[in-house]
């Protein structure tokens, strides 16, 4: 080759080398083949666990968490809808009630507030209903079954006026009427001697335990055969979420729901000597060595114009702060019912909130401060 043509092919081969220099090396067979098999290896893996999961059964899907209920169709025995009357008002109002409902919450065993058309409520369990069709106008946990507290007396009560016992009959209060299970103090010293009626009055009004343990224990057969009387009458008003281990409350074991409880108060209310002493705003008992000044554990009966027509309020630890009663409102009768109210200002609360939004949507204007009476 001559230096000529070497000084012009030079380049050319340097451009050359260059490039083939850039190029990656081809693997050789053995290694393409080593690089292959764990590709292999995870298509196999793959269409393995395809093949187990079209083989497993199909899992529940989960429905989303229930938000808070309205007015809803109404079961034949526990609700009907609100019927059209003159101007169609009662069917107007029961719409809305019904309106718009929001949680904001907490896990279980929590205090749960609960919005309603701009209404804050504590209380965990809240049934609002019209007690002349059974129309509910607010519902919250309606059918959670709860420790009921002395809102067991509603049914003690029932129960001695249902049975026609002769209510001037002198009781005498004996130390089988001592709470030895919450260790509750009473006013009503053993030997004290009252009256079926005032006994049923201070159990009534003023909550007094050891007045409604004496009118179960002074019942025929004692208190054993008065707590299967109070079972019978739940079942008799098909109250199938409601069960009594005893007369005053103090149990836990005494368990209902807003919805049985409501019933209960539809019922006591129909009878004038349970709706007259359990508004008693207070009562004097001479046990004949002195007198002893009871009011009546309602805060609202004590202190407000509401026209409050039955009641009975309730308080253990388990239970939390409840109330039952029915109000006269817009010439309607309403129930309400408050269950597991973290404290006694929650309840209160809950209970005039609910008055003062009856008040609105069933007249058309709330007054400031107490309701008038209706």
């Amino acid at each position: 080759m001559t230096p000529k043509l070497s000084r012009t092919l030079r380049p050319a081969l340097a451009a050359l080398l260059m490039a083939a220099m850039a190029l990656p090396l081809l693997p050789s067979a053995e290694a393409a083949q080593r690089q292959a098999k764990p590709a292999a290896s995870a298509q196999k893996k793959a269409a393995s666990l395809k093949r187990k999961v079209a083989k497993a059964p199909a899992r529940p899907r989960l429905q989303p968490a229930p938000t808070a209920r309205v007015v809803k169709a109404a079961a034949p025995r526990r609700e009907a809808a609100v019927p059209a009357q003159a101007g169609g008002a009662p069917a107007a109002a029961g719409a809305a009630l019904a309106a718009g409902s929001a949680w904001a919450g907490a896990g279980d065993g929590e205090e749960v507030t609960w919005f309603h058309e701009g209404l804050r409520l504590h209380s965990n369990a809240v049934l609002v209903l019209d007690a002349d069709t059974n129309a509910v106008l607010l519902n919250k946990n309606d059918d959670a079954v709860l420790p009921i507290a002395s809102l067991t007396k509603l049914m003690t009560a029932l129960v001695v006026v249902d049975a026609g016992l002769p209510m001037d009959e002198v009781l005498t209060i004996t130390d089988d009427d001592v709470d030895r299970l919450k260790g509750s103090g009473s006013r009503l010293a053993v030997g004290t001697r009252l009256t079926r009626a005032e006994a049923l009055h201070l159990a009534l009004m003023s909550s007094e335990n050891r007045a409604a343990h004496a009118l179960g224990r002074t019942y025929p057969g004692g208190v054993g055969a008065f707590v299967a009387a109070m079972n019978n009458k739940a079942r008799e008003l098909g109250l199938e979420q409601t069960r009594f281990v005893e007369p005053t409350g103090l149990s836990s074991d005494n368990r209902s729901s807003p919805r049985d409880l409501a019933r209960l108060v539809q019922v006591a209310s129909t009878r004038p000597l349970l709706r007259e002493l359990s508004v008693s705003p207070q009562y004097a008992l001479d046990d004949g060595r002195r007198v002893v000044h009871y009011r009546n554990s309602n805060k609202l009966v004590r202190e407000s114009d509401w026209d409050i027509l039955l009641q009975k309020t309730g308080y253990i630890r388990e239970a939390g702060r409840c109330v039952a009663m029915q109000v006269r409102l817009a010439g309607r009768n309403v129930i309400m019912v408050l269950m597991n109210a973290g404290n006694s200002a929650a309840r209160w609360a809950d209970a005039e909130t609910l008055l003062q939004w009856l008040q609105r949507s069933l007249v058309g204007s709330a007054p400031s401060g107490a309701a008038p009476r209706l």
